[in-house]
């Protein structure tokens, strides 16, 4: 009973835990992490003497932590190279600060030699005791391998290990972040992520297990690392949002798409319900309006053949009367007056269809009243647009997130330039693969709700070289060419095949006209 106890207790906490990290963004970040190799001279050929970790904040500057470069620092026949965990490329780096005091140190890479995908920083550490994952390159790792030394500055993919938050407290006179992702030597100036792979402290140091208690590993804290950076001329990315999966804005988008087909069924209901009625109340209004007005002139026309069979009579009768010419010409006016007079109303007289024409005249102006401009109507979400990130519905790891400037013409074409082509859904959308964006990023937008969102891809330099190569295979054809949105949507078909099935990030904004209220 005890055991069934504590299994279900286990249970619970488990699932109060937030969602674990997403492989994909720890792979995406892993591609700014690299070794950190001290690299001596033995015989005219450089050795290595020792080596850490340490992760990008710009594509030039590195992170890592004050004793990996100890040595370097106060040996100045020392080198310290960079090896990157992929492609063929490795660079020399210099020290630009050094802070022995909380362990930090920020590199520079020799200029031109070697550009690196920067790491987000979180915007802050979570009080709650999720994952996280460690990267680096632990050297016991590389001993049960069987590298050797020569095999350090070979590029390698980074170990990843994952563990769980354990607190923060001062340590050594600075914040330290306590977790249990295990690190070893060779781990330190590696970062510490959370699940969306953003950096929430620099590995540097464990606790002694040598007494066969549980082992601890520490992290140098953000609010050590944020104010070093900015102290020595670095702002790096920050984002603060919450760390959404992919597959919950997914089920998030489907309850929405939901919850307004029901609103929009419902509101469907009600208006079929209130023409009814309308309908009905114009169709007794018009039956009782058309059909007295029927009567009412087919009794004046009744009247008015009375009146003119009278006075025919009459003029008929005084015709043969000397004295009563006059009458008899007033008589025979009158008779014929009244006569034109039925006929008119007999042949004006409302006709039964007239009702239907009513209730007709009336729906049309109940509908008219009622139903909304069409969201997507030319005046609404055509023209210059200024749209602006819904971090609701957004997943952010290090993209920015400022308003986007998007004018947007009926025929796809975007800011007067970038023609946008029709997928096989009938969604317009544009690929992205620029060489100074280490992410494939796919822009879909839907002009009747004005909404744009960006899908980006973090790739490894294989499937970013593969990707780009598949760009470049297109000219995309510029606005008002004829034909062209369904053309670039063919274009487009094939590299959007080959992008993996769910973006690393996801950026939904919500447009308003330029000068508009949000």
């Amino acid at each position: 009973m005890t055991r069934l106890l504590g299994a279900l207790a286990l249970l619970l906490t488990l699932l109060a835990l937030p969602a674990s990290a997403d492989p994909g963004d720890v792979d995406a970040a892993s591609r700014g992490v690299v070794r950190v190799v001290i690299i001596g001279s033995e015989n005219g050929q450089p050795t290595p003497v020792s080596h850490g970790t340490g992760f990008a904040v710009t594509p030039t500057r590195i992170v890592t932590n004050a004793h990996v470069v100890a040595e370097a620092v106060q040996d100045d026949t020392l080198r310290i190279g960079i090896v990157p965990s992929e492609g063929e490329g490795g660079a020399f780096a210099r020290v630009v600060a050094v802070s022995p005091r909380n362990d930090l140190a920020l590199l520079e890479i020799a200029k031109g030699s070697l550009r690196l995908p920067p790491l987000a920083l979180a915007g802050s550490v979570s009080s709650d005791l999720g994952e996280v994952s460690a990267v680096g390159y632990p050297m016991n790792v590389d001993l049960a391998q069987g590298l050797d030394m020569g095999d350090i500055f070979r590029a390698q993919p980074p170990v990843k290990s994952r563990g769980f938050l354990s607190g923060e407290r001062p340590s050594r006179q600075f914040d330290t972040i306590l977790h249990t992702a295990p690190i070893a030597r060779g781990n330190s100036g590696g970062p510490l992520l959370d699940p969306c792979g953003r950096v929430i402290g620099v590995n540097s140091f464990s606790s002694d297990a040598e007494s066969g208690d549980a082992e601890f590993y520490f992290a140098v804290s953000l609010r050590e690392l944020a104010p070093f950076l900015r102290k020595n001329g670095v702002e790096p990315v920050t984002n603060a949002l919450p760390c959404r999966s992919i597959d919950e804005l997914n089920a998030e988008e489907r309850q929405r798409l939901e919850a307004q087909q029901s609103q929009a069924r419902a509101a469907l209901e009600q208006r079929s319900e209130t023409l009814r009625e309308v309908r009905e109340k114009a169709q007794l209004t018009a039956q009782m309006e058309v059909l007295g007005e029927r009567e009412n002139r087919m009794a004046l026309a009744l009247i008015a053949l009375i009146a003119a069979i009278g006075g025919g009579y009459a003029a008929l009768v005084w015709k043969s009367n000397e004295a009563r010419r006059t009458h008899t010409r007033i008589a025979a006016a009158l008779a014929a007056a009244s006569l034109a007079a039925a006929l008119i109303l007999w042949f004006t007289r409302p006709g039964l269809a007239q009702i239907e024409e009513r209730v007709a005249a009336a729906l049309a102006k109940a509908e008219g009243k009622d139903a909304p401009a069409p969201a997507g109507a030319a005046g609404a979400s055509e023209g210059a647009l200024i749209c602006t990130l819904v971090p609701e519905r957004s997943r952010v790891t290090s993209a920015k997130t400022d308003d986007v400037a998007f004018e947007w013409s009926a025929d796809g074409c975007v800011n007067g330039r970038t023609q946008y082509g029709l997928g096989q859904a009938g969604e317009w959308q544009r690929v992205f693969a620029a060489d100074e964006d280490a992410a494939v990023a796919v822009n879909t937008y839907d002009p009747e709700t004005r909404t744009l969102r960006t899908d980006r891809y973090l790739l490894g330099q294989d499937a970013l070289a593969a990707a780009r190569a598949a760009r470049s295979a297109y000219t995309p054809p510029a606005c008002g060419v004829s034909d062209a949105a369904r053309t670039l949507g063919e274009q487009q078909s094939a590299l959007i095949a080959q992008l993996p099935e769910r973006p690393n990030e996801r950026l939904v904004y919500s447009c308003t006209a330029k000068g508009a209220g949000k």
